[in-house]
C-alpha cells in the first residue's frame, strides 16, 4: 500500500481522534443534554426535559452565587501565591550546587501528596486546641485563634494549604522551563556586566514565559475544580462560608442525588474554566 499523505494523515490521527470522542466530547455531551432535563433520582419520576429552566434556577440560587464568589477568591489568592512560591523553588532548584537533589526532592513530595490527606494534615496544623499553628503564636506570646470558627480565619488557612500543595507543581513546570535556557546567554550577560537582577527580568522571565502560561493554566484550572481540601477541613463551614462550586455540584449530585441540577452547575464550570484557558492561551499567542 501507498496511501498519500492525506489518507496516512487520516489513519494516524483517527485513533486519538476516536480516544478524544469517548473520553472528552460524549461525556461533555451527555453532561449538557442531562442539564437539560429535570432528573432526581429521589423522586422516582422519568427524566422530564425542562430546557434552560435549571440554568434560570441556577441564576436565581443565592448559594450558587456564594460558592462561585469563594471558587474565584480561591483561584485569585492560591494561584499567583503558588505561582510566588513556586518560582523560587524553581530558582533555588536550579543553582549550581553540587547536592541540588534534597531540593528537588522537596519539590515532588507535596505534589506526590493526595489532596484529602493534605487536607487532613492542614486541619491538624490548624486545629484550635492542639494545633502547631496555635502552639507557635503562644509560644510568641500571641493569643490563640480559633481558625474554623471564623469564616475569614478558614479561608485563610484553607488558602495557605493550597498554596503549599499546589507550589511544588508549578515549580517543577518552572524548573523544567529553566533547565532549557541556555547558559552562554547568562555568560554573555556577564561579560556586559549586567547584574543578577537585571539577568532575571531581560533573560530569565521572559524566556521563561511559555512555562509560565502553562503552570497557569494547569494551576488554575484546578483552582477553580477545588473539593478536596476545603471538604476536608471545613466542610465548607461555618455555614457555606468556605464552600466552593465543586463541592456544590457534589452535593447536589451526590447527597440530594438532583442530577438535572448539579448538571447544570457542573456545565457552569466547565464554561468558566474554558473561558479562562482560552485567555490565556490568546496571552500566550500574543507573546510570540
Amino acid at each position: 500500500m501507498d496511501p498519500s499523505d492525506r489518507a496516512l494523515a487520516f489513519w494516524l490521527l483517527a485513533p486519538t481522534a476516536i480516544l478524544l470522542l469517548l473520553i472528552i466530547v460524549y461525556p461533555v455531551g451527555r453532561l449538557v443534554w442531562t442539564s437539560l432535563h429535570n432528573l432526581s433520582l429521589t423522586s422516582g419520576l422519568p427524566a422530564e426535559f425542562v430546557g434552560l429552566e435549571n440554568f434560570e434556577i441556577m441564576l436565581d440560587d443565592p448559594i450558587f452565587w456564594a460558592a462561585l464568589w469563594n471558587t474565584v477568591l480561591i483561584t485569585i489568592i492560591t494561584v499567583p501565591g503558588a505561582l510566588l512560591v513556586g518560582l523560587g523553588l524553581a530558582l533555588l532548584a536550579n543553582l549550581p550546587f553540587r547536592y541540588r537533589w534534597p531540593v528537588r526532592l522537596s519539590l515532588l513530595v507535596p505534589w506526590a501528596l493526595p489532596l484529602s490527606f493534605v487536607g487532613l494534615i492542614f486541619a491538624w496544623f490548624f486545629q484550635s486546641q492542639y494545633g502547631v499553628v496555635n502552639d507557635i503564636l503562644m509560644r510568641f506570646g500571641l493569643p490563640r485563634i480559633i481558625w474554623f470558627n471564623s469564616p475569614e480565619w478558614s479561608f485563610t488557612a484553607i488558602c495557605l494549604a493550597i498554596i503549599w500543595k499546589t507550589s511544588s507543581f508549578v515549580g517543577l513546570i518552572l524548573l523544567a522551563g529553566l533547565q532549557t535556557i541556555p547558559r552562554s546567554l547568562y555568560e554573555a550577560a556577564d561579560v556586559d556586566g549586567a547584574g543578577r537582577l537585571r539577568q532575571f527580568f531581560e533573560i530569565t522571565l521572559p524566556l521563561l514565559k511559555p512555562a509560565i502560561v502553562v503552570a497557569l493554566i494547569f494551576r488554575t484550572i484546578t483552582a477553580l475544580q477545588t473539593f478536596d481540601i476545603p471538604y476536608t477541613m471545613t466542610r465548607g463551614g461555618p455555614g457555606t462560608s468556605t464552600a466552593t462550586l465543586a463541592m456544590y455540584i457534589h452535593q447536589n449530585t451526590v447527597s440530594f442525588l438532583d442530577l438535572g441540577y448539579g448538571s447544570a452547575l457542573a456545565v457552569a464550570m466547565f464554561v468558566l474554566s474554558m473561558g479562562v484557558t482560552v485567555i490565556y492561551l490568546r496571552m500566550m499567542g500574543k507573546g510570540h
